[in-house]
């Protein structure tokens, strides 16, 4: 583990990112088939884009523990993709999001990591809910938020992204 590690699943590290780390970046939102549904207009990000993203995840990871995290395989240290969370709103709510290179699809990477990220947040914050927020077309997103836990609250408009879905997760009663 190093000090920009946050937690370890059975498969899974997930780790804050370095500046000196945009490569990996660009080549995972650059990407059409993972852009297609981070934005309303379905296009890979701009570098530009990807630098404040980066810089934006970079300081959230060292003030809150949250930002976008790299999610890398034990096993080999192959980067896999990200997940973590950001902030959705002026309220800055926890809003978990995640994304990963298309040959790393359908091994059960993003359940590991976003159920890693989730049972970490009821653990060591002490806030009441976080946000689930995915395209409407994404079925693959859509169906890690709803195992996730979360309640459907709306379709609506997301930094104008139109028709995405938001799901809350609530804190579980202590047992």
């Amino acid at each position: 583990m190093t000090d920009l590690t946050l937690l370890e699943t059975d498969r899974l590290v997930l780790s804050g990112w370095r500046a000196d780390q945009i490569g990996d970046l660009y080549r995972l939102h650059g990407d059409p088939m993972v852009a297609r549904f981070l934005t309303g207009h379905g296009r890979p990000w701009t570098v530009e884009e990807m630098d404040a993203a980066l810089a934006h995840w970079i300081a959230l990871f060292d003030r809150q523990k949250m930002g976008k995290l790299r999610v890398t395989r034990k096993v080999d240290g192959v980067l896999v993709g990200r997940c973590g969370f950001g902030i959705h709103g002026p309220e800055e709510i926890p809003e978990i999001g995640y994304s990963l290179y298309p040959e790393f699809w359908g091994n059960g990477y993003v359940w590991e990591a976003a159920s890693g990220l989730r049972d970490w947040y009821w653990r060591e914050t002490d806030r009441d809910h976080f946000l689930g927020i995915a395209d409407a077309r994404n079925e693959a997103s859509l169906k890690v938020l709803r195992k996730l836990g979360g309640v459907y609250t709306h379709t609506g408009d997301s930094y104008g992204h139109p028709d995405v879905e938001f799901y809350r997760y609530d804190r579980p009663a202590a047992a």
